[in-house]
C-alpha cells in the first residue's frame, strides 16, 4: 500500500483482531481488503483475481481456525494476498513482488503464518495428510489442519492420491476448503467440473463422501457468516471433512468479473514513469512460438498439442482456434500430459506438451520413463526457462537442462531471436527419432543477431581470431555475449561469439574448436549443475579436448524475487560480468577445466 492502513483494516494486526471483531462489521471490512487490492496489485504486478475471490473466505478460515497453532496450507499460493493482509503484512504490502519485499506467494521467511512455499498446484492436500499425522503421533490433537485447494487444483492426481489417504484416516482434524470458482487460470475441465457443477446445481452425493470424507456444502463463499459457521462444524467433527465453498473469481471487479479469459487471473505492473506509450513493443517470446506453432500445425496434419490447464499462457491458443480437435488441455496435470503425449506419438502423431519450464520438474519421471525410454517424438516447449523475475524461486524455469540432460537420446534446443525460433521449432517438430525440446525466456524477444558464419550446427555471431576467447551464449544469452564480446575485443582481448542452437547434445564441432582458443566460456541461464556448460566440459573431456573453459550460470540455489535483469546481472550473465569473468580466469593459472566459482560456494 502507498501509505499505512486505514479504516477497520488497520486495526487487524493478526488474526486475533479479526475473531474480535463483530461479525456486522466483515462486509464492510471485506470491501476495504478490495480496495487494498485493487490499489496495490496492478501497480505491483500479480494475481488479482484470485485474491478478489477469497475475501470472504479467508476472513471466515481466520474466524473459524486460529492461526498459526492450526495449520493452514494454501494451495495455490498465488491466492494468499489477503491473508498475508490479515497476518501482520499490511504495512509492507505495497513491495509485494519487488526486490527484497513481499513475495507474490506465502514464504516461511516472511511469517509463522506462511507454512508452504507453494506455486505448484494439487500438493496442499499431501502437506496436511502429513502436517496431521505429525500432530497426531505428537499428540497434539488441539491442532487442526486446513487445506485450501481450488477446484482446478483437483484436477491434478496428487490431490485424489491424498485424498485416497485422508478419506481412510477418520481420526484426524482435517478440513479441505474447495474453493470453487469454475475455474483454475481458465476454465476447468474435464469430469471433475462436471461434479461439481452437478453438485452445485442439484445436489447429490458428493464423490468424497464415496471415498470416506464427510462433506458440508456446497455454501456461499462471498457470505462470511455462513463460510464461518460451516468451518466451524468440519472443525467440531475432528475428522477429514470438505468445505465446499462457491466463489466467483475476480469478484468485486466489474472488469475482472467480465473478463473472459481468466478473470485477471494476473496483471502486469504499471508501466515505469516516462515510458512512451507510442512505441511498439517486440512480440513475446510465447506470442512468437504460438504463432508458428499454428502456422506448423496448419502444414502437418500430425502436430498435435497438449497443456496443462495454461492453455492462453502458453501459447496453444491460436493453434486451438484453428484446429480445436488437436489441442487438448488436461488440467493440471502435467504428468498425465507427457505420458499421453507418449501414447499420441506411439499412435502416429507428433505431440507438442507446452508447459512451463517449472512445471516440467513435476514429471520428470514420464519424460524419462515414458517418452524417452521408448524414444518417441515428442517436442516439450518449455515457455519461461531461466529466470522469470517477480514470481520468485517456485517459477524460475532454471531446472530444465539438468534434467533433460538426463534423458538419453533428448536433443534440447533454445532460440535467440526470433528467426532462430521458427527455425529450431520446425526442427524439433520435424525429427521423428526421438524427444525434443524448444527453451525460451519470459518477457519480449530481443534484436535480430544474423549469423556471420558456422561452427558445426552452430551459429558464428561475431568473428574473433583462433587465439582469442570463444563464448558461446545460450539462447536469449547470446545477445550478452555478442555484447561483452564487443567490449572485449575493444580493450584487446579478441572474442569470437557462437551459438549453439541445439545445447544437447553437445556438437562434437564446437568441442573439436575449443582447443584453438585461449578461454572458452559459456553462458546459460540454467543452474550451473548439470546445464549446459557442464555437458560441455563433459564432451571435451571425453573427447581429449585440451581446452580451458569458464562456465556462467545461475547460483545452484533458490533464486529469490526480483527483475529479470538483476537477478541475471547478480550472477555475472550481463556484459559486464562476462567480461568480468574472462579477465579473471585468463590471469589464473593454465588448467584443463575452469569451472565457475559459485559451484564450489553453493555446495
Amino acid at each position: 500500500m502507498s501509505g499505512a492502513p486505514a479504516g477497520r483494516l488497520a486495526g487487524i494486526r493478526c488474526p486475533a483482531d479479526l475473531r474480535a471483531l463483530p461479525l456486522e462489521e466483515l462486509p464492510g471490512l471485506a470491501a476495504e481488503i478490495r480496495e487494498v487490492l485493487l490499489e496495490t496489485v496492478p501497480r505491483t504486478g500479480g494475481h488479482l483475481g484470485p485474491n478478489l475471490g477469497v475475501v470472504e473466505l479467508t476472513l471466515a478460515l481466520h474466524r473459524a481456525f486460529e492461526s498459526p497453532r492450526d495449520a493452514i496450507v494454501w494451495d495455490t499460493g498465488h491466492q494468499s494476498y489477503v491473508h498475508k493482509l490479515l497476518t501482520g503484512r499490511q504495512d509492507a504490502f505495497g513491495t509485494l513482488r519487488r526486490a527484497g519485499g513481499l513475495t507474490g506467494y506465502p514464504s516461511r521467511a516472511e511469517s509463522p503464518h506462511d507454512l508452504v512455499e507453494n506455486s505448484h498446484a494439487s500438493t496442499a492436500l499431501s502437506y496436511a495428510d502429513g502436517l496431521a499425522t505429525a500432530f497426531a503421533l505428537q499428540g497434539r490433537h488441539d491442532r487442526s489442519v486446513v487445506a485450501v485447494v481450488g477446484d482446478g487444483a483437483l484436477t491434478g492426481g496428487m490431490c485424489w492420491e491424498a485424498l485416497n489417504n485422508l478419506g481412510a484416516a477418520g481420526g484426524r482434524p482435517v478440513v479441505v476448503v474447495l474453493n470453487d470458482n469454475g475455474r483454475s487460470y481458465a476454465p476447468t475441465v474435464g469430469g471433475l467440473a462436471a461434479h461439481l457443477a452437478e453438485l452445485r446445481a442439484a445436489g447429490g452425493r458428493p464423490v468424497f463422501r464415496a471415498l470416506g470424507l464427510e462433506y458440508v456444502g456446497p455454501v456461499d463463499g462471498h457470505d462470511v457468516a455462513a463460510v464461518e459457521a460451516a468451518l466451524t462444524e468440519a472443525r467440531a467433527a475432528r475428522r477429514p471433512t470438505v468445505v465446499h465453498c462457491v466463489t466467483s473469481k475476480g469478484r468485486g471487479h466489474l472488469p475482472a468479473e467480465q473478463h473472459e479469459l481468466d478473470r485477471m487471473h494476473a496483471v502486469s505492473p504499471a508501466a515505469s514513469p516516462g515510458t512512451d506509450p507510442t512505441d511498439v513493443p517486440r512480440p513475446s517470446w510465447t506470442s512468437l512460438i504460438a504463432a508458428e506453432l499454428a502456422e506448423l500445425a496448419g502444414r502437418d496434419p500430425r502436430v498435435v498439442a497438449i497443456t496443462a490447464a495454461m492453455l492462453e499462457p502458453t501459447g496453444l491458443a491460436p493453434m486451438a482456434g484453428g484446429a480445436p480437435e488437436r489441442v487438448v488441455d488436461v488440467g493440471i496435470a502435467e504428468q498425465h500430459a507427457v505420458t499421453s503425449a507418449a501414447g499420441l506419438a506411439m499412435g502416429g502423431l507428433h505431440p507438442v506438451v507446452a508447459v512451463y519450464a517449472t512445471f516440467l520438474n513435476r514429471a520428470f519421471d514420464q519424460v524419462l520413463m515414458d517418452v524417452g525410454l521408448h524414444r518417441l517424438p515428442v517436442t516439450f516447449v518449455l515457455d519461461r526457462a531461466g529466470i522469470t523475475g517477480p514470481d520468485g524461486p517456485s517459477h524460475h524455469g532454471m531446472w530444465d537442462l539438468s534434467l533433460l540432460g538426463l534423458v538419453p537420446g533428448m536433443r534440447v534446443a533454445a532460440p535467440r531471436d526470433a528467426v532462430s525460433a521458427r527455425e529450431l521449432l520446425a526442427e524439433a517438430v520435424a525429427d521423428d527419432d526421438g524427444p525434443t525440446a524448444l527453451r525460451f525466456p519470459k518477457g519480449r524477444v530481443g534484436p535480430a543477431l544474423p549469423a556471420v558464419g558456422r561452427l558445426g550446427s552452430a551459429d558464428v555471431l561475431a568473428e574473433g581470431c583462433p587465439d582469442g576467447v570463444l563464448l558461446v551464449g545460450v539462447g536469449a544469452l547470446a545477445a550478452t555475449a555478442v555484447a561483452a564480446a564487443g567490449e572485449l575485443t575493444a580493450a584487446g582481448v579478441p572474442a569470437t561469439v557462437a551459438d549453439p542452437r541445439w545445447l544437447l547434445p553437445v556438437d562434437p564441432a564446437l568441442v573439436a574448436a575449443a582447443a584453438r582458443y585461449r578461454l572458452v566460456v559459456t553462458l546459460e541461464d540454467n543452474g550451473v549443475a548439470g546445464g549446459y556448460g557442464d555437458a560441455f566440459c563433459r564432451a571435451v573431456r571425453d573427447a581429449g579436448v585440451p581446452a580451458r573453459i569458464a562456465t556462467i550460470g545461475l547460483p545452484q540455489q533458490f533464486v529469490p524475487h526480483g527483475e529479470r535483469a538483476d537477478l541475471l546481472a547478480a550472477a555475472g550473465l550481463d556484459p559486464a560480468g562476462v567480461v568480468r569473468r574472462v579477465r579473471e580466469a585468463l590471469s589464473l593459472r593454465p588448467v584443463q577445466v575452469v569451472q565457475e566459482k559459485r559451484r564450489a560456494s553453493a555446495r
